[in-house]
């Protein structure tokens, strides 16, 4: 399949933003989303990473003897750098065989004395498994924080992801469902923890050069996130980096090591109050999109495609699918990754698997996770994927993963 040059499917389903969203006027955008979600009042940060790190910031005021954050092994590197940029120290956990949900058996081992909170993940819109979390958490004495950040509109048993463990947050970066570039939502069903964390956010500076940057960027996200545009934005650094055998560069999974924490300004807070009128229309649509493409993937021998479990109603911003081997794997990101239809990796490696965190994260083996890892790749539920494209993209799987 040739790269579509000039035409270039996101990797994930964003909600586009419209010119009109751009004009100056003043709306909340914690309260549209707290209003659509049915959550108690949100909290807008500069980033999902900054709510992470504020919430631990929270909890480690609350219990200072607790100094340890456990998590998946295959999660986004960013949550890592937060608990780094936390003061605290890191366990991980290893994964369920062949899913994203953490052991349970492994994550009732590594919740000790020291443990301050776990962070199950509710990753690709899918709802993670809370209650081995909880379950592991209470008996050790700790927190849980939901990582909604791939999540946002996902409901878990008729209520909003986040809400099941002590603290949740979800990202509004460039592509996630809703974006002002930069942003994430922090919540907490405890009306103390809330109380904290509005006490804390009221100490985060305005850094107004940050928030210029910002501003600049989600123009260009408003201007470029198009097919074409995104050819230019997207698709050429892509191939570039691929050309050069750098799948992290590629994936987006290579952050700088100082984390931006600053307030979100007011014209952004409109810009996203605006914009997520059309969210639920949006995620309803992406939903119906998925539920027809879903049969033709389940019936391609040798992957598996990760959907909800009962009682769950995720987000569909792409499917995550998982081949038999990294060789399948591989073969068909040679054939497809820089062809312009969306097909990607989540993540690169499992965290202790990135050079650039060896002074973050414990480098302890985790096989299921490197696994995963290695096993697994994205497609698109973007609505400017087309049928016949999507055919193309089944079709491909299909002969490569026999």
């Amino acid at each position: 399949m040739p790269p579509a040059r000039w035409h270039e499917i996101p990797p994930t389903a964003g909600l586009p933003l419209h010119l009109r969203d751009l004009i100056p006027r003043r709306a909340d955008l914690a309260e549209r989303i707290t209003a659509q979600l049915g959550t108690p009042r949100l909290q807008l940060e500069c980033s999902g990473t900054a709510a992470l790190l504020l919430a631990l910031r929270v909890l480690k005021a609350r219990a200072r003897e607790r100094t340890v954050v456990v998590l998946p092994a295959y999660t986004c590197p960013l949550v890592a750098m937060a608990v780094h940029a936390a003061g605290l120290s890191m366990r991980l956990c290893d994964l369920r065989p062949g899913h994203y949900d953490m052991d349970p058996h492994a994550l009732a081992r590594a919740c000790r004395e020291d443990t301050l909170a776990v962070v199950p993940t509710h990753l690709a819109g899918r709802v993670a498994d809370v209650d081995a979390a909880l379950a592991a958490a209470r008996t050790a004495g700790a927190y849980v924080i939901e990582d909604a950040a791939q999540a946002l509109g996902a409901r878990d048993r008729g209520a909003s992801v986040g809400l099941r463990g002590d603290l949740g947050f979800f990202s509004l970066a460039a592509g996630k469902g809703l974006s002002i570039y930069e942003g994430g939502l922090l919540v907490s069903r405890d009306p103390d923890l809330r109380e904290e964390l509005q006490y804390a956010h009221e100490n985060v500076p305005e850094k107004p050069g940050w928030e210029l940057r910002r501003c600049v960027g989600l123009l260009g996200l408003a201007l470029l996130y198009r097919p074409r545009g995104l050819s230019v934005a997207y698709g050429m650094p892509l191939r570039a980096a691929l050309k050069r055998g750098d799948a992290e560069a590629a994936v987006g999974d290579r952050f700088p090591l100082s984390l931006p924490f600053h307030r979100v300004g007011v014209w952004r807070s409109a810009v996203g109050a605006h914009a997520s009128r059309r969210l639920p229309g949006f995620l309803a649509s992406l939903a119906t999109q998925a539920r027809a493409r879903l049969p033709r993937l389940r019936g391609i021998d040798g992957i598996e495609v990760f959907e909800d479990a009962a009682g769950a109603q995720g987000t569909w911003p792409f499917f995550l699918v998982r081949l038999r081997d990294p060789r399948h794997r591989d073969a068909v990101l040679a054939r497809l990754w820089r062809a312009g239809v969306g097909v990607s990796q989540l993540f690169v490696h499992a965290l202790p698997d990135y050079a650039y965190l060896a002074d973050r994260v414990p480098q302890a083996p985790m096989p299921r996770a490197r696994a995963f890892a290695q096993s697994t790749l994205t497609v698109s539920n973007s609505p400017w994927l087309d049928d016949a494209t999507f055919e193309q993209i089944a079709q491909t799987i299909e002969r490569t993963a026999r």
